[in-house]
């Protein structure tokens, strides 16, 4: 009789990454949400993010073929910067370099992401240095018992990409495994002028990554490994770079309930070692000559953080706690002299920051209400930039800063009101600081026949903002705009001292066309800007969506840069905006549509050399040919607009990515 019996259900086995749930503070906030559907649709996680008018990288160009040390991500066009303002976190872990705050964006495939929520404004509260301009939180997905997925895809450009995943029973728990790999043989960026010195932005890279989740009572734990490398070509014969790097963690977390306090603690640390080699370019664009040999930046950081949330009778209070720290060295040949690079220099040091917090949030009927506080100390130290001759030997240049820091007090308030008939009001009131990254202290670096030198007396950034909001969310409808004014005080940007041809006594010869640059804190950043969007779901035929982010941004240079004021701040539209659709015109088909415009910006910080606007549409179509496989073809770029990603002294235009056509095929179970 037994044999007769249909055979017993099996639960399947899901587990979340430790994570507090959100937080009822994060209604008087700009929060915008991009599903595991909308990520997986872009060729890149950067280009994904993209669909959130405001957040771009410091140039133009994605990671596709962006050199690491342009890849630092902004929020609110308030201004670029090739060191992150804004903070980037996977399942809490910052995510920015650790000497030079940039992000590695191929470490970050879409495989391991299940969602992503954008926090626009100055972190405070549990977020801390870092979050001037807001904070990209990336969530792993949840991992589900003997589960797999695959996709190959190849098109135009030579391109080739690979990702894998499986979850796997282990140990009481789960074991999550991620890969992925891909190669492009890339594009020319140079079109006008183009010589034999322009070569492509090529790419190789691979990622690999475990997690192992298991859930003991009411508490989560995730223990986490990572490992990336990459190489990349410049667009410019003999130059490069190439990035490794790995990142290990361990979270725990239970949910707060009523009469349990929840809670979460994390400790996490990372290793980098960016090699970089720029040259120059002869007038006519027909040769290269060596400038700088970046041949190694080992880089450590580390970190913990804790926090505690309870739940009191309409009230959440959390308090928290974190620490970071950061050392890293450049090791680079330099100063070329008959084609050959004649100095040798070790520049770097370390960096401590570490804070507490406490936030309070009050839910009274139709009213919310947050305020909290931070209290963050920085500290550098072992700073040091050591040049020597690599002719005799003999040091030519003993640098040695005297440790600084600090005490930065910041917070955030904010309120909601519902209105009923899902109208809501909100407003908000931020502060936050970052502290120079090791890079723009103590790394001096050329980039083509420009040099930017390093500052170690560059002191933290700080941002004060002030906004309100209007929005509906009435069914398959939803809309807000905002209205925010934001001041950058101690803004760190690139100033141009002088234009060659001159012979810099460190640097060595710089040609005409080039420029001698400096970090430098300048007084200040106003920004004024508003920003909207609106949705629709129809789910599961129709998602549709709209944003617009108009920012006025300007320099007030003050005594370190004077001419610099009324000026808009390098690499910062004014507009930016965007439309998606996800569309089902059948069961088994999905099609998918990304549009993109941005207004001028100026590759410089003079406002000399403007930047084209321009509009970018991606497309994909899938159809589901059985239950686990899924193919699908898409076009990025499609109508293969010129997009200005850089321009020279000397009219020199350098362009993005041209119409990218891939094919693939996506399979799963479990």
């Amino acid at each position: 009789m037994a044999a007769d019996q249909p055979p017993a259900p099996v639960a399947e086995i899901v587990v979340t990454a430790p994570r507090l749930p959100p937080a009822p503070a994060d209604a008087a906030f700009s929060i915008v949400s991009l599903s595991r559907a909308a990520l997986e649709a872009s060729p890149s996680l950067d280009i994904a993010l993209e669909q959130v008018p405001g957040f771009s990288l410091f140039r133009r160009t994605p990671s596709l073929g962006a050199n690491p040390t342009t890849q630092g991500a902004s929020l609110r066009a308030i201004a670029g910067s090739g060191a992150s303002r804004a903070l980037v976190t996977y399942d809490g872990v910052p995510q920015n370099d650790p000497f030079g705050g940039w992000v590695i964006w191929t470490s970050l495939p879409s495989e391991i992401v299940g969602e992503a929520r954008i926090v626009r404004g100055a972190g405070a509260g549990p977020y801390g240095a870092g979050a001037l301009t807001g904070v990209v939180e990336l969530q792993g997905p949840d991992a589900r018992a003997r589960s797999w997925n695959a996709q190959l895809d190849g098109g135009s450009l030579g391109e080739v990409r690979g990702e894998a995943g499986a979850t796997l029973p282990a140990a009481g728990g789960l074991l999550d495994l991620a890969a992925a790999a891909e190669r492009t043989d890339g594009w020319i960026p140079v079109i006008a002028g183009r010589g034999a010195a322009d070569t492509r932005l090529y790419l190789r890279d691979g990622f690999g990554q475990a997690r192992w989740l298991f859930r003991q009572s009411a508490t989560t734990t995730e223990v986490r490994a990572s490992a990336f490398e990459e190489t990349r070509g410049s667009g410019l014969a003999g130059g490069g770079s190439h990035d490794e790097g790995g990142q290990a963690s361990v979270t725990a977390a239970r949910a707060p309930a009523a009469g349990v306090v929840g809670w979460r603690a994390q400790a996490w640390t990372t290793l980098s070692n960016l090699q970089n080699v720029s040259v120059s370019v002869a007038p006519d664009r027909s040769s290269t000559t060596l400038v700088d040999d970046q041949y190694a930046t080992p880089a450590l950081g580390w970190g913990a953080n804790g926090a505690a949330r309870e739940l009191l009778a309409g009230w959440t209070l959390e308090e928290g706690i974190d620490v970071r720290g950061a050392s890293g060295e450049d090791r680079e040949h330099f100063k070329p002299i008959a084609g050959a690079l004649t100095a040798d220099r070790r520049a770097g040091g370390a960096a401590l920051v570490g804070g507490v917090y406490i936030e309070a949030s009050r839910v009274l009927r139709r009213l919310t209400l947050v305020g909290g506080a931070r209290l963050d100390g920085w500290e550098d130290y072992n700073g040091h930039r050591i040049e020597r001759s690599l002719l005799t030997g003999a040091t030519t240049l003993d640098q040695h800063p005297a440790s600084r820091g600090g005490i930065v007090p910041s917070g955030r308030l904010g309120a909601r009101l519902d209105l009923g008939a899902d109208l809501y009001l909100r407003a908000a009131a931020y502060a936050g600081f970052r502290p120079p990254t090791l890079n723009e202290l103590y790394r001096p670096f050329r980039l083509g026949n420009n040099v930017t030198e390093a500052n170690a007396d560059l002191t933290p950034e700080r941002l004060y903002g002030v906004e309100g909001g209007a929005g509906v969310d009435h069914g398959p409808f939803a809309a807000a705009a905002t209205l925010f004014y934001n001041r950058l005080d101690d803004a760190i940007e690139n100033v141009t001292l002088r234009a060659g041809p001159l012979l810099d006594p460190v640097e060595g010869f710089i040609p005409a066309g080039g420029l001698l640059i400096q970090r430098r804190n300048v007084a200040y950043v106003d920004a004024v800007g508003i920003e909207a969007e609106a949705s629709f779901h129809a789910a599961p035929r129709l998602e549709a969506s709209a944003a617009l982010d108009w920012t006025d941004a300007r320099v007030h240079g003050g005594a370190q840069a004077p001419a610099l004021t009324g000026l808009r701040p390098a690499e910062t539209p004014r507009w930016t905006a965007t439309a998606m659709l996800f569309w089902r015109p059948a069961p088994r088909a999905r099609f998918f549509a990304d549009l993109r415009y941005e207004s001028a910006r100026f590759a410089d910080d003079r406002n000399l050399l403007r930047l084209a606007p321009a509009t970018t549409i991606d497309i994909e179509a899938d159809w589901r040919a059985t239950r686990g496989l899924t193919l699908f073809v898409a076009a990025d770029n499609i109508a293969d607009v010129a997009v200005a990603t850089d321009e020279t002294a000397t009219g020199i235009t350098s362009y993005g990515p041209p119409r990218i056509v891939r094919a693939g095929v996506r399979v799963g179970g479990g």
